[in-house]
């Protein structure tokens, strides 16, 4: 009897692709919801122009599950997970103001900080929310993800996949533009003069309301 093929099986990159999808859009309600819980209303937590995504979670979701994913000792994946998350989130700042000179969060006045990149409550978090991801949701995850059908699963992973780095493409060089601006450059091509018209400062503002610029 022939065996039924099953998509995204294993651990490739079609598997980590979903859950890099999974995290994006986890990551960008859970900042919304945290938000709105400590302050009473609701803000705009994306990492990109387009979507409800926050491509920080995204990235962190991928690198837990790639280190953490087998292993078993939940004191293990709390460490495992401070140390990861923590270590996304400080590289993923450094990035941010190192190329756009701007910060999305800044933990200065928080306790054991680390250049106000990450901080220990931080660490923390991400600690239990491995423990979270890797012993309920993921295995979760895992399941619903192989029960897409295979064709329908590789037309979406595609259009998905370039939807992704469009976004992450035209979201980088509309912030740079708006850098190069800031600056007083003026445009010098007609790509940047559509950035100017499609992204204007006010329009990226509203988007990436926590990004502060850096004095």
């Amino acid at each position: 009897m022939e065996k039924k093929e099953v998509f995204a099986k294993g651990l490739g990159f079609k598997k980590l692709f979903w859950l890099f999808m999974f995290g994006c859009l986890f990551g960008c309600v859970f900042e919304m919801v945290y938000h709105f819980i400590n302050h009473g209303d609701w803000v705009s937590r994306q990492g990109v122009i387009y979507g409800p995504l926050n491509p920080v979670y995204g990235f962190g979701v991928v690198i837990i599950t790639v280190f953490l994913a087998k292993i078993k000792n939940p004191w293990l994946i709390f460490i495992g997970g401070m140390l990861l998350g923590g270590g996304c989130e400080y590289i993923c700042s450094l990035f941010q103001e190192t190329f756009f000179g701007t910060v999305s969060w800044n933990y200065s006045n928080k306790f054991l900080n680390f250049h106000g990149r990450t901080s220990l409550f931080y660490m923390l978090v991400w600690g239990i929310l491995a423990i979270a991801y890797i012993k309920l949701i993921y295995p979760l995850l895992v399941k619903l993800i192989e029960k897409i059908p295979v064709r329908i699963g590789n037309v979406l992973t595609v259009i998905l996949g370039i939807f992704m780095v469009v976004n992450l493409s035209i979201s980088m060089t509309a912030c740079l533009r708006k850098e190069e601006r800031n600056q007083g450059i003026p445009a010098s091509n007609s790509f940047e003069v559509f950035l100017d018209k499609k992204y204007p400062d006010k329009r990226l503002d509203e988007i990436f309301e926590n990004s502060k610029k850096v004095s």
